[in-house]
């Protein structure tokens, strides 16, 4: 079943989605100071991509360091990327066949406003619900 919902996923929102990471990241690495929002963002990217069967955790070894930098991305990159998740959910929950794909797309919302200090692991693996 997850394997299905990854797929129609990918075809309706997910490869758009994950381009808006890709581009964001791209934007941060142009700097040398912003390149740990690229590579979060990019590890956000693969996940928007394929979603289904993973979930993220927090890190307990994030401290101040990510707080401040979620701020930041908060203000620059973030919320751009929760409204693109806020209005693809709405599109979603149109139609009955993507109600949980939209309910999907709004679980995305922290981690697009706030992506340093987590981490993506798979449901499967015990940890995954720390």
């Amino acid at each position: 079943m997850r394997f299905i919902l990854n797929v129609i996923w990918l075809v309706l929102c997910g490869l758009w989605m994950a381009i808006g990471y890709v581009v964001a990241g791209l934007i941060c690495c142009v700097l040398i100071v912003t390149i740990p929002f690229g590579i979060a963002s990019f590890r956000i990217a693969s996940y928007a991509l394929w979603p289904f069967g993973r979930t993220t955790v927090e890190r307990r070894d994030a401290g101040a360091g990510s707080l401040l930098g979620n701020v930041i991305w908060l203000v620059f990159a973030g919320w751009w990327l929760a409204l693109g998740h806020i209005l693809t959910g709405i599109a979603l929950c149109v139609t009955i066949i993507g109600i949980p794909l939209g309910i999907a797309n709004f679980k995305l919302i922290p981690i697009s406003l706030m992506p340093l200090g987590r981490e993506i692991v798979p449901t499967d693996e015990p940890f995954a619900t720390r």
